[in-house]
């Protein structure tokens, strides 16, 4: 009878706590504004995470719908006052119950479907509350949504209908008032939630890569949450000849160049009024002669003071970029075992960054490296790289380390490495092909990392395959061009790179039976210590599954896979991660590493999954298990788990 009576008052305070305001909640993309990405959640542990069934599947009718290039559903759920909340890429907001998936309510805005967006995803939406509107009056309550074609909504987060006092019947075109204009069409999009703070909306953007030197401008702005009124606008690639950072930009297209743009997630600390800004790489990505120089607020982590935009710091993470290597992963804000305020950016050159959250100063040494000189003509690379104490895998290529999954394999691939240019890392592109260490995709990715603040334990993906590089002189492409077509990552793709004198040509480094050239694991999963600034365990992520989607031959146990997406812990000990090519989702136990639970998704969960508490008092673990169309297959799924139902 005391043990009846004491599940009974559990579960009553379950569902006080779920009822209680952001009690058990996940209100932000990475659950808080500053994106830690961890729960206090506790109901399911590494004892029983085994035993997690599929609650319920939500699909959003767009998998079989023709569009102009594939889309992905990487939407990271929000739960809010008992709704779940998500978005798609052809621009679906859509309000379900948390503990059923049944719909609450559609708002459907309509993206077209003949859009070929270079990324057509949306990874979410945002919450706002009016505090001065009174509760339960319509827009008391709103979700903010970037949609893909760039137009910013405010709707009633009861009702889905548009906030009419908000820019233009509810909604904002954020196209208008860019500073380059002229690639506005679809080389301009949204991608992420936009950051919330106080009363304000802050926005960036996502720019297709290689287009040209004069690509869309990478503004970030601030807009009034209640009327859609712009607050401030900031330019990555500064205009103004007094700021410091305007020297480093040189040459004939510097301040014009486009790109330096902000897609990934914005972070927020509303307490000590800041936003925090990952960078991307300047127009364009593998030839500098047009922007010589250190081309400073780009490849940075930036700290805007919120309400006026202006800069308080920046801290570069890659010196006059030629490899891509832009800050795609969210920063997260934190405090450090020893108490201090910082904030944490995982990087695509496989390092973590821990600075200092009010001065950006590093929080563990941080040294700048010599690296190697381009060759190419016009061209002047950094003659140092900022290298950090916590690198995830970083190393140097020998050729002893030259792999291949058969021995004809391992000969072809050494063949070929004595023909191209490596010099370690940082090696530059060149006309006879650079090899790339880490590639375009990371290194650590734009799934970012999640911080388990009562472990002190900062948990990174991160890939570790090889690209070629090579820059083609245009007298040259055009003698071949006709020989050849685009690819997937995973194959040669070519971009124009218009206003420089070469064309990029960039493959993943394959022998010609596509075996890696490097060795495995080609993706894992890596784990420090922020209380010692040690690695606490690295293991391999993915498996050798699902190979055949990418003409690759099967390969060894333990070699992990391709990942794109992100992670998240909780306090029941637990980390949850899909990314993977094998399209599971997965549970970890943060102390060790050890693998615990996998469930099949019907497409790869490309994605950053979240946990809640639902009104029924089980806690539930949600992915967007969508793919992207390509590799990691095509779905439209929103898989919700949770502990079996007591009986």
């Amino acid at each position: 009878m005391k043990t009846l009576l004491a599940a009974v008052l559990l579960a009553g305070l379950a569902v006080s706590a779920a009822a209680a305001p952001h009690a058990g909640d996940w209100p932000n993309y990475g659950r808080t504004p500053g994106g830690d990405r961890h729960s206090p959640l506790t109901q399911i542990d590494r004892k029983n995470v085994g035993r997690l069934v599929l609650a319920w599947e939500y699909k959003t009718g767009e998998a079989q719908i023709a569009t102009g290039n594939p889309t992905a559903l990487e939407a990271t759920p929000l739960v809010v006052d008992g709704v779940l909340y998500l978005s798609t890429p052809l621009g679906k907001v859509i309000a379900l119950d948390p503990v059923t998936g049944k719909e609450r309510w559609v708002r459907d805005v309509q993206v077209a479907r003949d859009r070929h967006f270079g990324d057509w995803v949306s990874r979410g939406v945002s919450y706002w509350r009016d505090s001065r509107a009174a509760a339960g009056k319509p827009c008391a309550r709103r979700i903010v949504f970037a949609a893909t074609d760039a137009r910013l909504f405010s709707l009633d987060a009861a009702s889905g209908e548009y906030c009419m006092g908000f820019g233009q019947g509810g909604v904002v075109d954020l196209k208008q008032g860019l500073r380059n204009k002229q690639w506005w069409d679809d080389e301009y999009e949204q991608t992420s939630p936009p950051a919330i703070v106080g009363d304000l909306i802050v926005v960036g953007s996502a720019i297709a890569d290689n287009s040209a030197t004069t690509m869309a401008s990478g503004e970030v702005r601030a807009f009034d949450a209640r009327t859609g009124a712009l607050r401030w606008t900031w330019n990555p690639v500064p205009q103004d000849p007094k700021d410091p950072a305007y020297a480093t930009w040189k040459g004939d297209a510097a301040q014009r160049s486009g790109g330096a743009n902000t897609w990934s997630i914005i972070a927020a600390d509303p307490d000590a009024d800041l936003v925090f800004l990952p960078t991307t790489s300047p127009a364009v990505d593998y030839y500098g002669g047009t922007r010589l120089g250190d081309n400073r607020y780009a490849n940075s982590l930036v700290a805007l003071r919120a309400s006026t935009g202006k800069l308080v710091w920046h801290f570069q993470t890659v010196h006059h970029d030629l490899w891509d290597y832009d800050n795609a992963a969210p920063p997260a804000l934190i405090t450090l075992p020893n108490g201090k305020a910082a904030v944490l950016q995982g990087t695509k050159t496989a390092q973590l960054f821990v600075l200092d959250r009010l001065t950006g100063k590093p929080l563990f040494p941080v040294k700048e490296m010599k690296v190697p000189k381009s060759d190419v003509p016009g061209e002047e690379t950094s003659p140092t790289q900022p290298l950090s104490s916590l690198s995830v895998n970083f190393k140097t290529l020998t050729p002893g380390d030259i792999w291949g999954a058969t021995p004809e394999d391992r000969a072809e691939c050494a063949a070929r490495f004595a023909t191209l240019r490596y010099d370690g890392p940082f090696t530059p592109p060149s006309e006879r092909g650079s090899v790339m260490l880490p590639s375009n995709i990371g290194g650590a990715h734009w799934g970012g990392i999640a911080y388990d603040s009562g472990r002190g334990i900062v948990v990174v993906p991160n890939n570790q395959l090889a690209a070629v590089v090579t820059l083609i002189p245009r007298a040259k492409w055009k003698e071949m061009k006709e020989k050849l077509t685009s690819g997937e990552r995973v194959g040669k793709e070519f971009t124009d790179m218009n206003g420089t004198p070469y064309v990029m040509q960039r493959e993943t480094w394959l022998s010609s039976r596509r075996s890696p050239c490097t060795a495995p694991p080609f993706g894992s999963l890596t784990a420090f210590s922020l209380k010692t600034g040690k690695t606490l365990w690295n293991v391999p992520l993915g498996t050798g599954e699902g190979l055949d989607k990418l003409g690759l031959p099967p390969l060894p146990e333990g070699t992990g896979m391709v990942n794109l997406g992100g992670p998240i812990t909780t306090a029941g000990g637990l980390i949850f991660i899909g990314a993977t090519l094998d399209a599971y989702v997965r549970a970890f136990d943060v102390g060790t590493g050890r693998e615990l639970w996998k469930f099949r998704l019907p497409a790869g969960g490309k994605a950053t999954p979240m946990t809640y508490l639902g009104a029924d008092g089980r806690q539930y673990v949600v992915i967007s298990a969508g793919g992207d169309g390509k590799v990691w297959g095509k779905a439209d799924s929103v898989m919700a788990f949770a502990l079996p139902k007591p009986q």
